[in-house]
């Protein structure tokens, strides 16, 4: 989870760049309204630092009116955060930490810093007059119009690299979780129903508790519409840590500079069968691996390609925390912490030779198996009204759980990519038409020279998609970095991956054509006459 609030967090920066951006630029534009203005304040005695003061202290207005709007609007979203991550027991998760003072201290920072970074510029470019031409550029022209255009072609870049960049991310996190929603776990998520039972808890010793979990087995394979049933330690998909240990295999030598170790689990008989695991090779424990019998194991086919070269591994032996097992079948490799793990060393041991008072029950069902969730919980209390089984879950739903971290990043990369394409789609049309209003003369002399309504639109499109291209080449150079950090959260998805890319370049390119399309049309409205007296 931190790793992905930590890519939040970038995202979060990069859109608050994007908006900065935006907010330049509109400022750069509307000191084309207030030249006038300027010019007549600089002519009765004002200064350039006061003007400055004054233009900087209206930023910081705005600044603190957005915070201020900021703050409720994330009073909300932090627990609308908290419905992407299914719950837990019928509870949903509820993010630590308010709205405190840090919060508040933090805002008011990004509101300085954001002022001085984006508000600066604007601030002296406006108060950059020029009394004589601006007399004689009444009506006319733009006083310090060159240096305003190039600013505000470089907040448009700046919105158009970062908007790709994170186009190109969201882009990577939908396949992920496409490829991670239909990746194969190593056993059925269909049919089969989980829940927790801790007896120790209830206050069970060993025998009494023994009794009560072999009882209440026999019961569930009784009943209508349940085909199996089986208990373990650890259930797959569910945040606990499997236990680890140092094992020697017999008759395979590991380098010096190096410990076999393999993770098991604890189970009864019918669990790899409830969990749709096959047996590859020998046999499933039954119910004579008890405590009195041979100590034996199940290992998987990584444990059994790793340690035995491809030999059948049924009948040798391997030895787990200095003690013996025979190994008495083989089990096809599963995944028992994400979809996204790396298969490891992996052995099963009977339940009945390692005894635990606290264990999951799961059964499989050919029918819904969230049906006979009740029916579960009535038969645990016929045993015993006193022993309350802990959430009761399917294992679909189970694994749906450890796609939260891909979810997240995925709803937050499309919600802030869109807000980000959309800011940067409106400082695109405010460039446009801003270039469109300052060049009517431009236009109207063209016009007057033959220029024709498709001379009008290459003219003023031609601007567009080079600050687009331009905009487009430095996202992806960033984008063919920054997709790196995203390693750990893809799944069978390049950080390069060309559909990624792709995607990023149409949205950027189609949205940047729409931006542009009225300020061009606007173009080859221009009365030439007017604009010629104007």
């Amino acid at each position: 989870m931190l790793p992905t609030l930590g890519i939040a967090l970038a995202v979060v920066m990069a859109v608050l760049l994007i908006a900065c951006a935006n907010v330049g630029n509109l400022l750069l534009v509307r000191s084309l309204a207030r030249q006038q203005e300027m010019t007549i304040r600089v002519s009765i005695g004002a200064g350039r630092l006061r003007l400055v003061r004054q233009l900087m202290t209206e930023g910081i207005i705005l600044s603190a009116i957005a915070a201020i709007g900021g703050l409720f609007v994330a009073r909300w979203l932090r627990d609308a955060i908290a419905l992407l991550t299914p719950p837990r027991g019928g509870v949903l998760l509820r993010l630590p930490g308010a709205l405190d003072w840090r919060v508040f201290a933090l805002s008011g920072g990004v509101c300085i810093a954001a002022t001085m970074l984006f508000g600066l510029v604007p601030a002296i470019l406006t108060t950059r007059v020029d009394l004589a031409g601006a007399l004689r550029a009444e009506g006319g022209g733009v006083v310090g119009s060159h240096g305003r255009s190039w600013v505000r072609s470089t907040l448009v870049l700046i919105q158009m690299s970062l908007s790709f960049v994170l186009l190109v991310g969201a882009g990577l996190l939908i396949q992920t979780l496409q490829a991670v929603r239909h990746a194969n776990p190593g056993f059925t998520t269909d049919g089969v129903l989980t829940t927790t039972i801790d007896l120790f808890t209830a206050g069970y010793d060993t025998q009494r508790a023994k009794n009560f979990q072999t009882e209440l087995v026999d019961r569930l394979q009784t009943r209508a519409g349940i085909d199996s049933a089986a208990l373990s330690r650890y259930t797959p998909f569910s945040y606990r840590t499997y236990p680890s240990a140092p094992i020697a295999v017999d008759g395979y030598d590991a380098p010096k500079d190096q410990q076999p170790t393999a993770e098991y689990n604890e189970i009864s008989p019918a669990f790899l069968a409830t969990m749709g695991i096959p047996v590859l090779s020998g046999r499933e424990f039954t119910r004579a691996d008890d405590e009195t019998a041979l100590p034996v194991a199940i290992v998987d086919q990584t444990t059994a390609s790793q340690f035995f070269r491809g030999a059948d591994p049924v009948g040798r032996r391997i030895q787990v925390r200095g003690k013996w097992l025979q190994i008495v079948g083989v089990a096809r490799t599963a995944k028992y912490r994400n979809l996204l793990e790396t298969p490891r060393p992996f052995l099963y041991v009977p339940l009945r030779q390692s005894f635990s008072p606290i264990v999951a029950l799961h059964i499989r069902t050919s029918q819904g198996p969230a049906a006979l969730a009740p029916m579960l919980v009535r038969e645990i209390h016929a045993l015993d009204p006193n022993v309350a089984p802990s959430e009761v879950i399917t294992m679909r739903e189970q694994v749906e759980r450890t796609t939260a971290p891909q979810r997240i990043g995925v709803t937050i990369l499309v919600v802030f990519a869109t807000l980000a394409l959309g800011l940067a789609a409106v400082g695109l049309y405010g460039v446009m038409a801003a270039t469109v209003s300052q060049s009517t003369r431009e236009l109207a002399l063209r016009i007057a020279l033959g220029a024709d309504t498709a001379d009008l639109l290459r003219l003023v499109m031609s601007r567009s998609v080079l600050l687009t291209a331009v905009g487009i080449a430095v996202g992806l150079a960033v984008a063919l970095q920054v997709t790196r950090l995203l390693g750990y959260l893809l799944y069978n998805v390049s950080p390069r991956d060309p559909l990624a890319f792709g995607f990023a370049f149409v949205v950027i390119a189609l949205a940047s054509l729409v931006a542009s399309l009225v300020p061009a049309w606007r173009a080859t409205r221009t009365d030439p006459l007017l604009a010629m007296r104007g």
